[in-house]
């Protein structure tokens, strides 16, 4: 059907109605997808379980079908897809006797001997599994963790602000657990880690030592054998520190990242997660080479143009608890290169709004002017740019669908990004 201006209409999709339209009334959907009055804005889609070794891009495929029937899928709009069932559909699992199998052979060490763990982050689903795994392979050896403080590398708090300072004069950066007067169980989840990170390795067969220190060389005083450099986006200056004075040095990313195995990621296990029993979920192989591919089938299937994002953790810092989101290495573990080095950027919307009005210009005039602008593109230095930072576009997108799905798990692994490319409403 079409109105009297040639606009396409059809009827309300039945998961849209409500009691303010009857079945014999009809909305008018602009084909674009969304009405003019929209701005950005992202959709959870729902797909169902999505097992491992499943055919992940005709499941997304699937999904898409009703999203294109009612007309919201549309050129330039961002397809995201969390990098958790990616790794699934890949079957890249881990064992912890793997890991511990690898770390023996690459570290060359004996059952007897001790690892050191330097500035591993303070998480039950991130850390426990590999520290299991790390803790195995030395069963009648040691394994020595130093945690960083006040927080980990992603604001997830060690010792309350005020101890840490006190400790930190009295003992000179060297905090052991018998300086610790009481446990300091996390704020949020009310978990003592550094209990729980004894106990990892003590039902390993370890002998564990826990001590804070936020010098990564300090590890070298406990003479360890090999050290493992598990901190995430510092890992390569942690490693730089430690390996001037000790030749054993291996990042969580060179674990697990050998691709001659059924399971690997080029990340190693840095991404990774807890899953069932003993295993450990990597993150996504090769994610840049699905997301073309799943760009491709979307346009054979629908004909539709749009970009894919293989989306990791928002890159988001919650300003209540401090803690930043992103434990993964990355935002965005793929993309299609037509999101590659873009630049968000804009104008001051609010400041030129203001200087126009002092020019006595009408709103209507304003309204012009703004929209010239708009299409305009304008240095990072201008007065019209001055205030948007430009950030890069894939991680924004990125972090705005992780924001929906998130850690609680919303069921909706596909989100559906619109009008921040610039092209849903064109």
């Amino acid at each position: 059907m079409e109105d009297n201006a040639g606009n396409s209409i059809r009827q309300t999709p039945k998961h849209i109605e409500t009691g303010n339209y009857s079945s014999t009334k009809y909305v008018l959907v602009q084909m674009t997808g969304i009405p003019d009055y929209v701005g950005p804005c992202a959709f959870g889609i729902e797909m169902g379980v999505l097992l491992p070794g499943c055919d992940l891009q005709s499941q997304v495929i699937e999904a898409l079908e009703e999203v294109v029937e009612d007309g919201f899928l549309t050129d330039g709009d961002t397809i995201c897809l969390t990098e958790s069932v990616v790794a699934r559909s890949q079957n890249n699992y881990v064992t912890k006797a793997e890991i511990a199998q690898e770390i023996r052979e690459g570290c060359t060490l004996t059952p007897e001997q001790t690892i050191g763990v330097v500035f591993p982050i303070t998480s039950r689903n991130r850390f426990v599994p590999i520290l299991a795994g790390i803790s195995r392979a030395v069963p009648d050896g040691k394994v020595i963790v130093q945690l960083q403080y006040p927080t980990d590398e992603v604001g997830n708090r060690t010792l309350p602000p005020e101890v840490a300072a006190e400790l930190e004069a009295e003992t000179d950066d060297h905090i052991t657990t018998d300086d610790l007067d009481r446990r300091y169980p996390h704020p949020i989840t009310e978990i003592d880690y550094i209990q729980l990170y004894r106990e990892t390795i003590a039902e390993e067969g370890a002998e564990p030592t826990i001590f804070l220190s936020n010098d990564p060389e300090r590890i070298l005083e406990y003479q360890p054998d090999a050290v493992i450099v598990s901190n995430v986006h510092e890992r390569e200056k942690t490693r730089e520190a430690v390996a001037a004075y000790h030749d054993n040095v291996l990042t969580l990313q060179e674990l697990a990242n050998d691709e001659t195995n059924d399971a690997w990621s080029e990340w190693g296990l840095l991404g990774s997660n807890m899953s069932s029993g003993e295993k450990i979920k990597l993150a996504p192989r090769r994610a840049d080479q699905f997301a073309v591919e799943l760009q491709e089938r979307i346009d054979d299937e629908f004909d539709k143009q749009v970009h894919v994002i293989i989306n990791g953790d928002g890159a988001y810092k919650d300003p209540s608890s401090g803690i930043y989101e992103l434990a993964d290495p990355c935002a965005v573990f793929g993309a299609t290169p037509d999101l590659e080095d873009t630049l968000r950027g804009g104008v001051k919307y609010k400041f030129l709004v203001d200087k126009y009005h002092e020019e006595e210009k009408s709103r209507e005039e304003i309204s012009e002017i703004l929209a010239a602008e708009a299409e305009e593109h304008h240095v990072e230095s201008s007065i019209e740019s001055e205030g948007t930072t430009p950030r890069q576009l894939q991680n924004i997108i990125a972090s705005l669908a992780d924001l929906l799905t998130g850690s609680a798990d919303a069921g909706t692994p596909l989100v559906l990004v619109k009008g921040i490319t610039g092209s849903s409403n064109d």
